[in-house]
């Protein structure tokens, strides 16, 4: 496809593999490091948050966030996200990659700062002013996805162009093991400078008033990797298929490449071919666009909504499951520092057993079987085992088969991660044009996050007991556990159907993938007609 392909372009995708590759995964993938940090650290401290400011005198059980506030505070950062996605992904295209990436660091630096800062000392009052800014940090980690996605596979070449996007992508379960450490190391500081009896001995004396600082320090703490990155992204030039493709100034895509890739590419040669790029002037959304690429984005959006139902809807048993196994003691036995480190233990556990090997055998293996082969597999295995925990149900409740149903629950989100997770962030970055490309992985993300909040909040109500005696305080009667998994086991039969709908990228140019290099073939085999006449 050479012939057929600017010479820039050509020159990327056949590029070996170099410095500059492993640059711009760092920098991209720091980006993905500080977004998973900061969306993930606000479940280390929710108890926490609960214990200071909802403290009810004479309970047998420390203070916890009614649910209305518990689901503000959990999920405004993803309805935030979600606006992000859209909005900085057709920004993207617009403006060009670099210079919204800058943008989106610097909301992520000043959010992070101002949400551990959120003031007063009333309830109602810090709970809003954290919802505030955490809702544009999220706006601004939303811009993230389209954006390091789309550089990254713009930089890439198309050999192991998947596992540089999928690489950072894995970014994302260093920076929720970063968070869990983070808070591990805070939490011990704190309980040995500031020891407090547990809630049973001494119910208000449990949390001492310096445990506010322990959740703001560690919210605040996001900031510095992103801060750390902003320069080195500032110097990063701007993607040649962006500069050739879209703002269509060849010479500049041609010198900015030399330097990158420290090779002589003559702006001339480009010049000539891009002039024949004419037929591909329609819109977004238009019948052409339908006709090219709408069973492609359907593809990419419905898989990516089904995947984080089911991803994140593990808080359904999340918390039964660290207390079964010990990990976390019952909240009376413990003070409200040392319950911040239970749950950070906890967390960094699970991402170091699971969620980071997941993710690095997709980098492994993603260039080797591909996207829709990983795809389907983790898809088929998260059904499977989403079955395999629903119905035989009651016998996973036994304490003795306890075991047995945590490693039934880590390998469901080992597949995740070596499967769906991955390779839906990785494929929408590929496969469509230059000109839309920001905008249809922001797109494909943002129904990401509808999923997420439908898999996160909706059924931890659905989740609920039928019997209104036994749901959790606050939440109406629900289908109960078992019905919950039986339906997220359907959801990821659904997503098996819909992968079949997203085409297989590896190994082609992203050009190949898009049509964008139909007119110059067409073009090509017309002369080459006229020649034999």
């Amino acid at each position: 496809m050479a012939d057929n392909q600017l010479q820039v372009l050509n020159a990327l995708d056949v590029a070996k593999t170099q410095w500059y590759h492993f640059t711009a995964i760092v920098i991209a993938g720091m980006g993905f490091f500080t977004d998973a940090y900061d969306l993930f650290c606000i479940s280390l401290v929710t108890k926490l948050l609960g214990r200071i400011y909802y403290h009810e005198a004479g309970s047998l059980k420390p203070g916890s966030l009614p649910p209305n506030v518990a689901a503000a505070t959990n999920g405004v950062a993803f309805c935030g996200t979600l606006a992000g996605q859209l909005f900085f992904g057709w920004l993207g295209d617009k403006l060009g990659r670099k210079k919204v990436y800058g943008m989106t660091l610097m909301i992520m630096v000043l959010c992070s700062v101002a949400s551990g800062l959120s003031f007063s000392d009333k309830p109602k009052s810090v709970m809003a002013t954290l919802c505030f800014f955490r809702f544009w940090l999220g706006f601004g980690i939303g811009g993230d996805y389209p954006l390091s996605a789309t550089i990254m596979s713009e930089y890439a070449n198309k050999k192991t162009r998947g596992a540089f996007i999928s690489a950072v992508f894995a970014m994302q379960g260093f920076g929720i093991m970063a968070g869990g450490i983070f808070a591990i190391i805070i939490a011990s500081i704190f309980d040995a400078q500031f020891p407090a009896p547990a809630y049973a001995e001494d119910a208000l004396g449990s949390t001492v008033p310096q445990a506010d600082f322990v959740w703001r320090i560690i919210l605040m703490f996001g900031a510095i990797p992103a801060s750390m990155t902003y320069y080195s992204r500032s110097k990063m030039p701007e993607t040649a298929r962006y500069t050739a493709l879209v703002a269509k100034d060849a010479t500049k895509a041609a010198s900015d490449m030399s330097r990158v890739l420290q090779v002589q590419i003559e702006p001339e040669q480009i010049l000539e071919e891009i002039t024949t790029d004419k037929s591909k002037s329609f819109s977004l959304f238009s019948k052409e666009f339908m006709k090219r690429h709408g069973l492609h984005l359907l593809g990419t959006t419905s898989t990516w909504f089904l995947l984080d139902i089911a991803f994140y809807s593990q808080n359904l048993f999340q918390k039964d499951i660290f207390s079964a196994i010990g990990w976390i003691p019952p909240a009376q036995t413990m003070n409200a520092v040392q319950e911040v480190f239970k749950i950070a233990r906890a967390q960094t556990l699970i991402a170091l057993c699971s969620t980071v090997p997941g993710y690095w055998f997709t980098v492994a293996f993603i260039d080797v079987i591909g996207r829709f082969a990983i795809q389907l597999m983790g898809f088929f295995f998260m059904t499977v085992f989403m079955f395999a925990l629903a119905i035989p149900y009651n016998h996973w409740t036994h304490k003795d088969n306890r075991i047995g149903f945590v490693i039934m629950y880590s390998l469901t989100f080992f597949f995740a991660n070596f499967g769906p997770n991955a390779t839906t962030f990785v494929v929408p970055a590929e496969i469509f044009p230059a000109r839309f490309r920001s905008t249809c992985h922001g797109i494909s993300a943002a129904s990401g996050k509808l999923g997420a909040m439908v898999g996160a909040f909706g059924f931890l109500y659905l989740a609920q007991s039928p019997d209104k005696n036994k749901t959790d305080a606050g939440y109406p009667p629900g289908i109960g556990v078992r019905n919950s998994l039986l339906v997220l086991g359907v959801v990821n039969l659904l997503g098996i159907l819909f992968t079949f709908l997203v085409p297989e990228s590896k190994g082609k140019s992203l050009e190949e993938m898009s049509g964008e290099n139909e007119n110059n073939e067409q073009n090509n085999n017309g002369s080459r007609t006229v020649e034999m006449v």
